[in-house]
């Protein structure tokens, strides 16, 4: 099952790229969709133009065992400071993009007769956090898709969600550009770390591959105990 070519929007850097990195290693045919193709030259596998807020023009494969969604945001600002068009755009690149994707290799997905797609929440939706409103709301809205495709694109394709914590990316940069940022960030966590993009990749390959293969309408959450564990001094 979930077997074949994969398709990675948002292979450039960070989850994505090493999801890419993964699954040329596992021996999986990898397509990367990406904004800039420079930045998976090294990998020397097909790249698609993309842009999360335009429908792509893809020429994909007849078949396509899976596809993961990576591009995300992260604005995190007090509520009343939010603008609709700050609230907008984070629905357009979290959630929007993903369904723009989806729509378009839905082919190709139906084709394979047991295709998977892995999208990405954030722990904020299941942890309720400050400053989180406008991703944890784009972010629902993902967890909602899943579920209803989940059910939806059953048996042929199988839908689950990643829900990490801050992970070591370059989007999260900024917030993890100094040692005291580093540690702080750390300590919010049961396991007293943040997360790191290899072991989120490692997590997407098994929703990708026959291991997974009774698995379908679930957020997963490798988020260092963030959501569910509570621990005391």
């Amino acid at each position: 099952m979930s077997e074949g070519t994969i398709l990675v929007v948002g292979a450039g850097s960070g989850i994505g790229r090493a999801v890419a990195v993964k699954a040329i290693e596992a021996g999986r045919p990898v397509i990367a969709a990406v904004r800039d193709a420079s930045k998976v030259a090294d990998l020397g596998i097909e790249t698609l133009p993309f842009d999360a807020e335009t429908p792509p023009q893809w020429q994909l494969p007849e078949k396509l065992g899976g596809l993961v969604y990576c591009p995300g945001s992260i604005l995190l600002k007090p509520f009343h400071r939010l603008s609709d068009e700050e609230f907008l755009r984070d629905f357009e690149i979290n959630c929007m993009g993903a369904v723009r994707s989806i729509r378009a290799a839905l082919p190709a997905l139906k084709a394979s007769g047991c295709g998977s797609i892995v999208l990405f929440s954030t722990v904020a939706v299941a942890q309720g956090m400050p400053f989180h409103a406008s991703i944890a709301t784009a972010k629902a809205a993902i967890e909602g898709l899943a579920r209803s495709l989940a059910a939806e694109l059953a048996p042929a394709i199988r839908v689950n969600v990643i829900a990490p914590s801050l992970t070591d990316t370059p989007l999260a940069a900024t917030l993890l550009n100094t040692d005291p940022k580093r540690e702080a960030a750390a300590k919010r966590h049961p396991l007293q770390n943040v997360g790191a993009a290899a072991d989120v990749a490692s997590l997407v390959m098994f929703l990708l591959g026959s291991g997974s293969g009774f698995m379908t309408g679930q957020v997963l959450r490798p988020d260092g105990g963030l959501s569910s564990v509570r621990t005391f001094a």
